[in-house]
């Protein structure tokens, strides 16, 4: 099963990186290059503690759908997503938010099993860790951007308040 750890710094305030993470504006944003889409459960604004999104993509030239839920939530400490529908076997991302010297640790912890046993484990090694990795940095340069600035996070979250 891999574990994709990342680190990303952010100068901006705790509470905005923690609502940029989990909302669904924000994510159709950083991920363009798959065409997603929110089809189902919350479809704009902030996830929270409970809820659902079901999200239509195009990974690999393949349309999946894949629906996941918040199970864990403190704000603006973490939360977790798992899937609840999709093509993994399984799959928990952990998103945990610290404030270090003046700045935001956003970490992820993304954990996942790939179906179809020893082809799927093959997949991993061959390609599918690296692009998750991938699509994982993508979104956090996302988060770092438009949460570095306040004009662009504030068109997202009207509602921000920094500080």
């Amino acid at each position: 099963m891999p574990v994709i750890k990342i680190d990303t710094y952010i100068n901006a305030p705790i509470s905005v990186v923690f609502d940029l993470s989990r909302s669904i504006d924000l994510h159709l944003v950083s991920a363009s290059q798959t065409k997603e889409e929110a089809i189902a459960g919350k479809t704009s604004g902030l996830i929270a503690l409970g809820e659902s999104v079901t999200w239509k993509a195009k990974h690999f030239g393949i349309s999946q759908k894949l629906t996941v839920v918040i199970t864990e939530y403190e704000r603006p400490n973490y939360f977790i997503d798992e899937m609840t529908k999709g093509i993994f076997k399984s799959m928990r991302h952990q998103h945990i938010f610290k404030e270090l010297n003046g700045k935001v640790l956003m970490q992820d912890v993304f954990t996942y099993t790939s179906p179809f046993g020893f082809l799927g484990r093959l997949a991993d090694v061959l390609f599918l860790e690296r692009y998750m990795r991938s699509f994982l940095l993508k979104r956090n340069k996302v988060i770092k951007e438009i949460a570095e600035s306040p004009d662009r996070y504030k068109k997202i979250l009207p509602q921000a308040v920094a500080g």
